[in-house]
Formats: structure tokens, sequence, C-alpha cells
């Protein structure tokens, strides 16, 4: 059989297209897999506040748990990359998350308490905080070989996942699915989905400059990754991630109560509404995709910012609960390129591209640290929708600091 010269074209390091191909695909499940565990627990919520009968404050120290192991992880990640490279960590920590979700879904049905639950969120958060600077950095490398922006589709693909999985925890939620046969069920199919498609990443280092993977300089010691958080292009790239972190963080943790509590709505519906959210971000980092390369990354996390702005108004303020859905499609489209782009800024120099995604990831999940006990805190006081008002300020400065997340060849 004839072979067409696309199938035969090579690119660095010696891939040929179908290798990568195969590791482009390999990322968009993984991402994925990610969107489909983070959006399993999350849709689950309403169950877990009715098992523990626990406050708004307690279920934002509970969504924080998730944020200490995720920062503990994004800190140790670039670390861990530089020692077993991307892929063993992306097999290693899917695996981890995992065993994450098993525990904190047993320790719910089977009633074992607030700090079970806890335990079982931070190994979960620690599981996909490596794996998020794992997959970003090949998903980075991916695209500097390709030579054309695909990393919002690699979260598009996340997206999906949480698409897939607000569905399904919202089907769970309605017939009353225990939530450890659930989250088991979903650990099942995540662990051995890594086992399959994790072997088709390839090299972390591939793409700089034309360079091959032993040509390409890595971060060679603990000192010169650390040094990383000293430049200052790193820490304005890291305040756009913690803004726009914020914008989808707050959605992920906060949006599916805030309808029940703020809006009236049924349990059920508020899981759908938290759906509307994810959709809506999978389309625009679709759709945004192409624009970016017409339109370049600044003026998209500026109109970015806007949409997150009007959504979250409507969100807030809307007397009827159409129109607060319509606010959520805002808020999705608001909150959908932030991250990928600040992250593939991040790595636009493949050198030190672990130790800079983990730092700026790191900053980015400050805000998932931070956010959930600080909305439980105003929420307690002054409800949910108004605590949300407390998102406007890092999506502001977000917007105002986009310029540093500028292309090589735009600068």
């Amino acid at each position: 059989m004839a072979t067409s010269s696309l199938d035969t074209r090579t690119y660095d390091g010696g891939l040929t297209r179908r290798d990568v191909v195969r590791w482009r695909n390999a990322l968009f499940v993984v991402f994925g897999l990610s969107g489909l565990a983070v959006s399993t627990w999350l849709g689950r919520l309403p169950s877990i506040r009715d098992i523990l009968h626990a406050t708004t404050l307690e279920m934002g120290f509970l969504a924080g748990g998730i944020s200490v192991g995720s920062i503990i992880g994004i800190t140790l990640s670039s670390h861990i990359i530089a020692s077993v490279g991307a892929r063993r960590t992306a097999l290693t920590m899917l695996g981890v998350l995992s065993v994450g979700l098993v525990v904190a879904g047993l320790s719910a049905s089977l009633g074992a308490g607030f700090w079970a639950i806890l335990i079982g969120m931070a190994v979960f958060g620690f599981g996909n905080g490596t794996l998020d600077v794992a997959m970003n950095v090949s998903g980075a490398a991916a695209e500097r070989v390709l030579g054309r922006t695909v990393m919002p589709l690699f979260h598009a693909s996340f997206s999906l996942g949480t698409m897939v999985g607000a569905l399904v925890s919202a089907g769970a939620e309605l017939l009353r699915v225990p939530v450890a046969t659930h989250v088991a069920l979903l650990a099942v199919i995540v662990a051995v989905s890594a086992v399959v498609f994790t072997r088709r990443f390839q090299s972390e280092e591939l793409g700089h400059a034309g360079a091959t993977d032993d040509e390409a300089p890595r971060e060679s010691s603990w000192r010169s990754r650390l040094a990383i958080w000293t430049t200052p292009g790193t820490l304005l790239i890291g305040l756009v991630v913690l803004g726009m972190a914020t914008t989808e963080g707050s959605a992920n943790d906060w949006l599916a109560l805030a309808m029940v509590d703020g809006h009236g709505v049924s349990n059920a519906a508020g899981t759908s509404i938290f759906f509307v959210f994810v959709t809506a971000m999978t389309i625009a980092r679709v759709a945004g995709t192409p624009l970016i390369d017409r339109y370049g990354r600044v003026f998209m996390l500026r109109a970015s910012a806007v949409a997150a702005i009007v959504g979250l108004l409507l969100v807030i303020l809307s007397p009827v609960v159409w129109l607060a859905v319509v606010g959520v499609v805002f808020w999705g489209f608001g909150a959908a390129l932030g991250f990928p782009v600040g992250l593939s800024a991040a790595a636009d120099d493949s050198r030190n591209a672990a130790a800079r995604v983990s730092a700026v990831a790191t900053i980015g999940y400050v805000a998932f640290l931070a956010i959930p006990p600080l909305i439980g805190f105003l929420g307690e006081r002054f409800g949910l929708l108004n605590a949300l008002f407390a998102v406007f300020v890092l999506i502001v400065a977000a917007g105002l600091a986009s310029g540093a997340a500028r292309e090589p060849s735009r600068r």
C-alpha cells in the first residue's frame, strides 16, 4: 500500500506524523480524564453536603482540601517531572487521583465523617495537581512540535470531560446513586485508560528551536528550577492564571450550590446548570483556538475578562433563573481561555518549561486553595451569590496583566 507524504513527514526528534498524532490524541484523552474525575466529585457536592449536614463554611474547607493537595503536588511537580519525565508522572498521578476518589467516596457513603473525606480529597488533589503540570508540559511540547496553537483544544478536552462528568453526576443525583458506587466506577475507568494512553506520550524536551531531545538544555538542579520564581515575566503570567483560575474555580466549587441556595433550584437542577457552565467553556475553548492565532493571546485574555464580569453580574443580580443561566454561559465563555493560554505562555521556552509551568500553575492554584473557604466564609454572612463579588478583583487584575502572555513572535 502506498504511504502518503503526510505519513512520512519527520518532526523534531525523528517523530513521524503518526507518532505526533498519537501523542496529541493521547493528550486529548488524558486531559478529558482529569476533567471527568474533577467534575464527577464536584457534581456530587449537593449529596455530600446532605450526607454530612455541613454548613456552607464547612463545604468551603472541604473544597479547600483538594486545593491543599494540589498545591503540594504542583510545587513538587517540576522536580518529579525532571526525575522521571512527564509520561511516567502522568501515569502515576492518574492512579493517585483514582485512589483519592475511592477513599473520599467510600468515606462519604459509609459515614466515616468530614476528616476522612478531606483526606481523600487531599490525595485526589495531589494527584490531579501534579498531573495538571505534567500534561500541560507535554501538551506545550506537542504544540511546539505541531507549530500551531493547540493548548486550548487540550483544555477543551478537559472541559468535555467535565461536561460528561457533570451530566453523569446530575443523573446520579436524580437517581440517588450512592456516591461510593459512582466514584469507584469512575476511578476504575480512569486507571485503566491511564495505562493505555500515557504510553503514547513523547519527550517534553522536543520542539525547542529545532533542537532534538539530546540538544535541548534542561533544568539541572532544584536551585535552577526554583530560580524561575524570581523572574518578573513568570510572576505576571502567574497573576493572569491566578485571576482566570479564580474565575473557573469559583464556578467549579460554588455554582451548583449558589444556584440551589441563591435561586432556589433543586439539587439536580443546580448540577445541570453546572453542566451548562462547563459546556460553555468547552465551546469557547474550541472556538477560541483559531481566534488566538488570529488576534493574539492578549486580546483574547482581555475579552475573556470582560465576558466573565458580565456573566458574574447576571448570575449574582438576576431576579429570574433563566437570566442567571444566560449569565452562566457568559461566565463559562470568560473562564475558558485564561488558564490554557497562561500555561502555554509559561511554556514558550522548552528549556525551563516544566519549572515555569509549575510556578505559574502553583500561583494559579492559590486561587483554588484560598477562594473556596473565603467564599464559604462570606457566603455564611452575606449569601453565596453576594460572596461571588470577591471574584471580580482578581478578574480585573488578570485582564490588566495579560500583556505578559504575549507570543514571542508578537513582541
